[in-house]
């Protein structure tokens, strides 16, 4: 039986002992959460350097297909272009441009062209970019965005986005677009320089082992505090 050389009280352990617990377990979560974003940023780097794929039909379930290239001969629609705000490159703020892509005997898909800063917004800014006729288009296969609590609300209206939503886009439109996809348009250049496409991040934010770090040391640091109060009540009690 292991001798201890404090008594430990009831209050104090009470709390303390859950405490450390806790922060264990979530050290230990975190370590499992740094696997996991492991995993998901391989399996984006897998799909993105792979052969691309003819696009999926409609109606195809697709989440297998992200991040997984296509290429397409078609058109773009550059008359109704759509305007995603506050984006940003190289910590400079501007848009991006997506515009719908007409391909070979295929339904209209949305393409995120890239991003142009915002004096290039307007498409008389950058008149070499919109390019006409048919074109080959090599893309990465996205899903619908979905508002964050943090982002405003889109505004149709102004075709003000903020997110990208093909099937509020069409709406507002008034055009008949895919409603299940979009495309990231490759980081091949644009006449003009504008739009800079390749703007698919495959990378996430991975800060789970600093956070399972921190975690760890709060428990020990918690776990030392309890020890020395014990030890400094215990040396006052044989003071007495």
């Amino acid at each position: 039986m292991i001798r201890l050389p404090f008594r430990p009280t009831f209050w104090p352990t009470v709390f303390t002992v859950p405490a450390i617990l806790l922060m264990i377990g979530l050290s230990i979560w975190q370590v499992q959460r740094l696997h996991w974003k492991e995993g998901l940023i391989a399996s984006r780097v897998e799909r993105t350097h792979a052969a691309p794929i003819d696009l999926p039909a409609p109606g195809t379930d697709l989440s297998e297909f992200e991040f997984r290239k296509v290429a397409l001969r078609g058109a773009f629609d550059h008359a109704h272009e759509f305007y995603l705000a506050a984006r940003s490159l190289n910590g400079n703020v501007g848009y991006w441009i997506v515009t719908p892509f007409r391909p070979d005997g295929g339904a209209t898909v949305l393409v995120n062209r890239g991003w142009v800063p915002e004096n290039k917004k307007l498409p008389a800014s950058r008149q070499e970019g919109q390019v006409a006729g048919p074109v080959t288009l090599t893309g990465v296969i996205r899903l619908p965005q979905t508002k964050t609590w943090f982002q405003p609300d889109n505004e149709p209206d102004r075709n003000v986005w903020f997110y990208l939503a093909p099937a509020e886009m069409a709406a507002a439109a008034h055009l008949d677009l895919r409603k299940d996809i979009y495309l990231d348009a490759g980081p091949e250049a644009n006449p003009g320089g504008y739009p800079i496409g390749g703007q698919t991040r495959i990378n996430l934010p991975n800060d789970h082992l600093q956070y399972s770090i921190t975690w760890a040391l709060l428990a020990l640091a918690l776990a030392v505090i309890y020890v020395i109060y014990h030890l400094k009540l215990e040396r006052e009690r044989r003071d007495r």
